[in-house]
């Protein structure tokens, strides 16, 4: 089972990478990095990571599902990625994991999947504003799933996000 990690090229949220990664990586799980550039990408806390691959490169049907990493770099570049949104919306049309913490659950609600449904995200007044806006029902917990989206409210919620979107791949 493969996963498709989405993140910014600079400012991504060290944790919100590296410890889902590792409980992933812990269960079995291969996962491939993806950013708006290949190459080395540039952490908030200074953690680096390599992007194998653009967005533009990925096919959702090489992965059972994408999660988004948040961080102040997601505002910045992945909330208006239009191919980062296009992919959501992709995995989601075909019944996959789609999950994103942080700032990153917007790329979620500009995709136009959350209607409706419960979510959480980091409480900036940007970020409220966009989840709001389109429908989505936000509630003020760390870790919320709504049938295959799985959405957090940041870096202390990383561990129970992991394992939550590995209880949704075993469904």
């Amino acid at each position: 089972m493969k996963l498709l990690l989405a993140i910014a090229p600079e400012r991504y949220r060290d944790e919100e990478l590296n410890v889902p990664r590792k409980i992933f990586e812990e269960a079995g799980i291969t996962v491939d990095i993806a950013s708006t550039a290949a190459g080395t990408c540039k952490g908030m806390l200074g953690a680096t990571a390599k992007a194998a691959m653009t967005f533009d490169e990925a096919e959702p049907d090489d992965y059972a599902g994408i999660v988004v990493v948040g961080g102040t770099g997601s505002q910045d570049y992945l909330w208006e990625s239009k191919r980062l949104i296009t992919l959501v919306r992709a995995f989601f049309e075909q019944g996959k994991v789609v999950a994103a913490i942080c700032l990153a659950p917007v790329v979620l609600a500009r995709a136009g999947i959350l209607a409706g449904r419960q979510t959480t995200v980091y409480r900036s007044p940007e970020a409220v504003s966009e989840m709001t806006k389109t429908g989505a029902n936000l509630l003020d917990i760390p870790v919320v799933a709504d049938m295959q989206v799985v959405t957090a409210n940041g870096p202390g919620a990383a561990a129970q996000f992991a394992d939550t979107i590995i209880t949704k791949l075993e469904c």
